[in-house]
């Protein structure tokens, strides 16, 4: 899965210009955007002055804390002036985003306080997508940007979203600016970066939709692979993620984490939950390792890691594992974790449960 953050930010950048070039004959002092208590005028420089922070976070390497930057337009600035420096500071951070390493995080607030490289692309494209819109709906002039611009957005930073037909119809509606048959209006929403889990050799990297789909298809979902590839349970895993997207029951915080090993940024396998706990409080995990990771301790500190953000959470109480009775590796990671043995539901497997 190729890093295509910086094309989509050119892309997207390309196409809001183009749209706010054909106003820039009106005072945009004067109007209000559509939707918004801003301005045309503010609503354009807050696009400036969000790329300029993004880019900033992610080249300063800001994990933990916002940077006091902002971006300030000289006096007397056109408002044509305002879209060139929107072209500049696009051009800015797809040149960042490029050269960020895939495991770079930097600070953003919502909702987990840090975001990766494709979370900064994907909130720079929903950024000048959708104020693009504000700004033209109120002078007046129709703009609709490419279905997979709105797709790239919606797949990285809208996990909870179930997909439709309308990609920006989709994005419109998840940000309480338009309607969607059969759902009801948003009223309030926020984007969701993937979360990350922090071990101690390893970082627990949430699969966004994304991730999931091309891992489904064969792909590596944008990691390297120790040993080449991922296992095929990992595999099915994303199918199982991407069938919960298409059904609009996928939550981030109750997906699939890749095991990202520090030391040289490969994965070595694949832990997550079956979906979010149910009406009990019972949360399901399951995990595997590639064959070369096996045996060194990965299972049992990601499982320790991944129980432990489980139960900080109020929605669950228990988590429940499911195991063969001949895998004895894994029956041994869940003892080591502080599992104990319960009856499983059918009878076949053997259960274990950690309760907070």
């Amino acid at each position: 899965m190729r890093n295509t953050g910086g094309e989509r930010v050119e892309e997207a950048v390309a196409c809001a210009v183009a749209a706010l070039r054909q106003v820039t004959d009106r005072e945009w002092a004067e109007v209000r955007a559509a939707g918004l208590e801003w301005s045309c005028r503010e609503t354009a420089v807050h696009i400036t002055g969000a790329y300029l922070r993004y880019a900033g976070q992610l080249a300063g390497r800001a994990d933990g804390y916002r940077l006091p930057i902002a971006l300030r337009l000289d006096e007397g600035s056109s408002d044509e002036d305002v879209v060139r420096v929107i072209e500049a500071m696009g051009a800015l951070l797809a040149a960042t985003v490029r050269s960020t390493p895939r495991e770079v995080r930097a600070y953003h607030p919502f909702p987990f306080h840090s975001a990766d490289r494709e979370g900064f692309a994907a909130m720079a494209v929903t950024e000048v997508l959708l104020h693009t819109h504000d700004i033209t709906r109120a002078l007046g002039v129709r703009f609709e940007p490419p279905a997979e611009l709105c797709t790239y957005a919606l797949t990285r930073i809208f996990p909870a979203v179930r997909p439709a037909a309308d990609p920006w119809g989709t994005l419109l509606w998840a940000t309480g600016r338009g309607e969607l048959p059969g759902r009801a209006p948003v009223t309030e929403w926020t984007w969701t970066n993937n979360p990350v889990i922090p071990a101690d050799r390893l970082t627990l990297e949430g699969v966004t939709p994304a991730a999931a789909a091309d891992l489904s298809l064969g792909g590596d979902g944008g990691f390297v692979w120790a040993g080449g590839e991922p296992c095929e349970g990992t595999r099915e895993a994303a199918g199982m993620l991407l069938k919960a997207y298409e059904g609009g029951a996928h939550r981030a915080e109750w997906g699939v984490f890749a095991l990202v090993r520090r030391e040289d940024g490969h994965a070595v396998g694949a832990m997550g939950f079956h979906g979010a706990p149910d009406e009990q409080g019972s949360v399901e995990v399951g995990y595997d390792l590639v064959e070369t990771a096996r045996g060194q301790g990965y299972a049992t500190e990601a499982l320790r890691a991944l129980s432990a953000w489980a139960l900080d959470r109020a929605e669950a109480t228990r988590v429940f594992a499911a195991v063969d009775p001949d895998n004895t590796a894994s029956q041994a990671v869940l003892e080591r974790t502080g599992f104990r043995r319960v009856p499983d539901e059918d009878g076949e497997r053997l259960g274990y449960e950690l309760r907070g």
